[in-house]
């Protein structure tokens, strides 16, 4: 019945791409996307304003002739530390003049959207994009679907994308997509509206359209550009993410790879557009437990930032804190303290991150769960009160993300078996999480059955079984009876129960629920099954039956050589 300090998932590094159109907020930079030109016919479509001195809001459009291009998306709020004018400038001395004034009115069109959206108007801006939307649908209704409603459809995307609608982008989506099936793969702008398409369709977790479209956008870029061109980089960086988030990790990994050579070519083995896959594969490597590699992508990404900005920049410091990563994988957890500790400092120092971002806060976890590792509790434990009290002061007292921190110190101070005040800290998560959430709300289960695990150690298991069968049955109706949330307060449930002399055949059957789901949530041969096996041969031997456990002793044993032979290893 062990328990670990709570973690939170590592943000995504990325870096400046082409332009400035689909953004990632990050720390270390910016991807963007851009539209470049190539020779177009004329454009038809009009667009939507309610510009003052174009239109009222509510009175007649105002209509101008429209396409999308480069510079459109630079104030979408994502974008919020890279310098693109340069890049704008260039795109318009080889623009056709037609396409330079709808790059204009579409940039103007997202920009007062989005403007509306960082003042509050919801509302307006919504109305803006429905309008938009019925001008454009007018157009494919009466036959035209080509590369400038196709824009279109992609502008009003993005714009309910940033108010965060994706009821509404699913259904954009599926109209974009029929335009953009019948468009030749030479029509201007195709590749960028494809990108921006992959882009979304992650966003909407339709993983096999987004690897369809980004895997389009690269083959419309390789047959213009060239296979080794900066142009295809960006819509492979998309492509390997979806790769990799959807398992298919050694092909993800090769594409990464593929952008890596592409930018040292085009762009120098030092350059800072390197970080993004540099990150990317990195991960990928630790998830595969090819630890070297991994070490020498983290590597690669802190030289190029501490020779660009310094010893003491922001960058450099989190980049640090990735490598420390490695460094635990590897064992090294000394050194992985001693650049965690560095990487902290260095992020106060530079100022590069405020004192309550979660990037912070989950170095900060992170490292106190080393501290404990190697039996520096106190330590330890001094960075979660840190963490309780950032939160206390920026989101005030009682709030439920402070909910995390008091289980976090709970956990600390039971390892160091101090129990009653590990359950004051418990009891005071409880209460917090009674006023914000219903009694039944799962997330309830969770400073629980620490609570029921607390009780357990103080030898007060009455109290323990009541707060852990409270557990089982709002998990059995939040996850179903065979979830692995179940599994575990099922496991919790059996050491309570057996604590309190409770009949050996009711624990055997609550083992065996224990074993099969585990089994099913992490593999047949997994330690977690191994340790379940033992606790089940032990009971079938202690209730006289042993012959139904020799099966399972001689698969225990089986386990037992396998894990025995990965530790010397």
């Amino acid at each position: 019945m062990s328990t670990s300090l709570l973690r939170s998932t590592p943000s995504q590094l990325t870096n400046s791409g082409r332009m400035n159109l689909i953004s990632s907020n990050t720390h270390l930079g910016i991807l963007s996307v851009s539209f470049y030109h190539r020779p177009s016919q004329s454009c038809n479509i009009k667009l939507c304003f309610s510009t003052s001195g174009l239109c009222s809001r509510l009175g007649t459009r105002c209509c101008v002739v429209s396409a999308t291009s480069s510079k459109l998306y630079e104030n979408k709020g994502i974008n919020s530390s890279i310098d693109s004018q340069s890049r704008y400038t260039d795109l318009k001395d080889d623009m056709g003049s037609s396409l330079s004034i709808l790059e204009e009115q579409l940039r103007d069109l997202f920009n007062e959207v989005h403007a509306m959206i960082r003042i509050g108007k919801e509302n307006e801006a919504r109305d803006l994009l429905l309008a938009n939307f019925e001008a454009v649908k007018e157009q494919i209704d009466a036959g035209l679907k080509g590369i400038e409603e196709a824009a279109i459809l992609d502008v009003i995307a993005l714009g309910y994308m940033a108010l965060g609608d994706i009821r509404t982008v699913k259904p954009l989506l599926d109209v974009l997509s029929e335009v953009v099936d019948d468009l030749k793969d030479e029509e201007p702008l195709l590749d960028s509206i494809l990108t921006h398409m992959g882009n979304m369709y992650e966003k909407l977790e339709n993983f096999e359209m987004s690897i369809c479209v980004y895997g389009r956008a690269v083959k419309v870029v390789e047959r213009l550009y060239g296979n080794t061109s900066s142009f295809v980089v960006t819509p492979l960086l998309g492509m390997a993410k979806v790769l990799g988030s959807t398992g298919k990790t050694k092909k993800a990994i090769e594409t990464y790879q593929r952008v890596v050579k592409i930018l040292e070519s085009s762009r120098g083995e030092e350059s800072e557009e390197l970080v993004v896959p540099l990150f990317g594969m990195g991960n990928l490597l630790l998830k595969e437990r090819r630890v070297t590699d991994a070490e020498n992508a983290f590597n690669r990404i802190l030289t190029t930032y501490m020779k660009l900005y310094g010893e003491n920049d922001g960058r450099v410091g989190l980049s640090m804190s990735y490598l420390a990563r490695v460094k635990c994988a590897k064992g090294d957890v000394n050194e992985a303290i001693d650049l965690y500790k560095e990487a902290l400092r260095r992020l106060k120092v530079s100022d590069y991150i405020a004192i309550d971002d979660h990037i912070m806060e989950k170095m900060r976890v992170d490292l106190a769960e080393l501290l404990h590792a190697v039996g520096r509790g106190e330590e330890g434990r001094m960075l979660l009160e840190e963490c309780l009290l950032i939160t206390e002061k920026f989101r005030g007292e009682g709030h439920p993300s402070s909910v995390s921190h008091l289980v976090n110190l709970a956990t600390s101070y039971s390892q160091s078996k101090l129990f009653a005040e590990a359950e004051r800290l418990l009891r005071m998560s409880l209460h917090i999480m009674y006023k914000n959430v219903s009694p039944d709300d799962q997330s309830i289960t969770f400073p629980m059955l620490h609570l029921a695990v607390t009780l357990y150690n103080l030898n007060r298991n009455e109290e323990a079984e009541k707060h852990a069968l409270e557990v089982l049955r709002i998990r059995e109706r939040a996850f179903g009876e065979d979830s692995l949330p179940v599994g575990e307060a099922l496991d919790c449930l059996v050491s309570i129960q057996t604590q309190l002399g409770k009949d050996d055949g009711e624990l055997l059957e609550l083992l065996k629920r224990v074993l099969k789901i585990q089994e099913k949530a992490f593999g047949t041969d997994s330690e977690e099954v191994m340790e379940t096996l033992k606790k089940v041969v032990y009971y079938l031997e202690k209730m006289g039956r042993k012959h139904e456990g020799l099966p399972l002793e001689r698969r225990l044993s089986k386990l037992r050589t396998k894990f025995k032979q990965m530790v010397q290893y």
